[in-house]
């Protein structure tokens, strides 16, 4: 009975297995879906995430320095032997047991504007964490869309091998018969044998490109690479080919749109406010303080008949104070004036950091236009030479067939039909791209 239940199990579990597999294989990704994913497992925007968090509790924290400080503090402890009556303020010679309770509170009225410098500060950190936790989101982004890109595209070149041996292999069909027949010599068909050959080793290649391509999408997503795929191919229209905006527009929208400019920004914002933060340092600084205190001991019990109770030594010996204090840095080992001067090197240095990064941007994007506008110039060339090369080659299997034109011009024909559609191929989806690049950084959603 075990043994039959063990069974049934193992048959339920593995029908199932393979119907998920199956449905899964069935299931087509989108880019938007591939991007999800992507986006919902990579490690760098969790860090992201909690980097954002981190200079969220430092916002609070700078924010509750304006409020005054409290401190409270209490003691106990016993003596034996002589010791001072703390009321009476005269010695005694007994044990007696002692508490101490003390409260403090500070509150800074001037310190050269530190406090609200370092808030707004904080403020800018705060909010160039949620530029970077973008930035890093935008990095997945053009990941995945590079990785999904590159797979379709060595999905169709897999298309177009498999294409190509089909029809060697039916040509392959043809000489045999012809051969047969004593139409054509033997060494055609021997020729077209190799061919058929060379075309499956190209089909294995392009196979084994496509899987490495998956492969590389789904470690991307963070998937395991048994996990079955398959991507969505978009259309590509002749129309599509049309750069809307120049590069220098692209840029100028750039700037206003991605969030590593405004990370930068902002931290050249902090870098100053940290500047006049320390600034703050050499200026006096004035405190308002108070202070409270009391204390019980039981020596002082024999002083009032029936005993002196806590509650009324607490009552009676509660001490209070309030002032002011005013503290003039005039020297302490220079370490107000080199903090100075570290922020204004700081300051100098995100200043470097926004130029760099508007170069980058800058650069990428000149570079991303140029080769969209190459792609499109060699998409459309490709396109015209597929169309040519298609009717050469049907005219050229035509004279073949025929006898009017050997092996070898034949076959030159069909491999030039080959590269031509391979040629086309990597020009769409390179154009496809570098398109969405540009899209992408002029704040456009990524989707086909």
């Amino acid at each position: 009975m075990l043994r039959f239940l063990l069974i049934l199990i193992v048959a339920f579990t593995s029908t199932y297995s393979a119907f998920a597999q199956e449905e899964n294989v069935g299931k087509e990704w989108t880019l938007q879906e591939c991007v999800k994913v992507a986006l919902d497992n990579n490690l760098n925007v969790r860090r992201g995430l909690y980097n954002v968090e981190g200079f969220k509790v430092g916002l609070f924290q700078s924010k509750m320095t304006f409020l005054p400080t409290l401190n409270a503090g209490s003691s106990y402890g016993q003596n034996f032997g002589r010791a001072v009556n703390p009321v009476s303020n005269t010695f005694v010679n007994r044990n007696s047991n002692n508490i101490n309770l003390q409260a403090n509170s500070s509150l800074t009225l001037f310190n050269g504007l530190r406090l609200q410098n370092s808030f707004r500060q904080s403020q800018r950190d705060y909010l160039a964490s949620e530029q970077d936790l973008e930035k890093a989101k935008n990095d997945v982004t053009i990941n995945v869309v590079t990785l999904y890109v590159n797979v379709i595209f060595n999905q169709e070149l897999y298309e177009n091998a498999n294409y190509q041996l089909n029809s060697s292999q039916q040509q392959l069909e043809r000489i045999k018969k012809q051969v047969a027949a004593g139409g054509l010599p033997k060494g055609d068909e021997l020729n077209q044998e190799a061919q058929v050959a060379t075309n499956e080793v190209n089909l294995i290649n392009q196979e084994n490109a496509l899987n490495f391509s998956l492969l590389q999408l789904k470690q991307a997503m963070q998937l395991p690479g048994s996990t079955p795929m398959r991507v969505q191919v978009p259309d590509l229209e002749l129309e599509d080919l049309i750069l809307d905006d120049s590069p220098e527009v692209a840029y100028e929208m750039a700037l206003l749109n991605m969030p590593e400019i405004k990370s930068a920004l902002l931290k050249v914002e902090s870098a100053e406010l940290a500047l006049k933060a320390n600034k703050g340092g050499l200026y006096p600084r004035l405190n308002l303080n108070g202070s409270a205190a009391t204390n019980y001991s039981s020596a002082s019990d024999d002083l009032v008949p029936g005993g002196y109770s806590e509650k009324d030594q607490f009552q009676d010996n509660l001490f209070k104070q309030v002032n002011l204090s005013l503290s003039i840095p005039l020297f302490n080992g220079w370490q107000n004036r080199a903090g100075v001067q570290r922020a204004a090197i700081n300051k100098e240095m995100a200043d470097i950091t926004v130029q760099e990064t508007k170069n980058g941007l800058r650069q990428t994007i000149e570079t991303a236009y140029n080769d969209a506008l190459a792609a499109s110039r060699s998409y459309s060339s490709s396109l015209r030479q597929v169309n040519a090369r298609e009717e050469a080659y049907r005219m050229s299997k035509q004279r073949f067939e025929l006898g009017a034109i050997n092996y070898f011009e034949y076959q030159i024909s069909e491999n030039d039909l080959f590269q031509a559609k391979s040629d086309l191929a990597r020009a769409k989806y390179n154009f496809i791209f570098k398109k969405k690049i540009l899209d992408f950084y002029q704040g456009k959603p990524v989707d086909y």
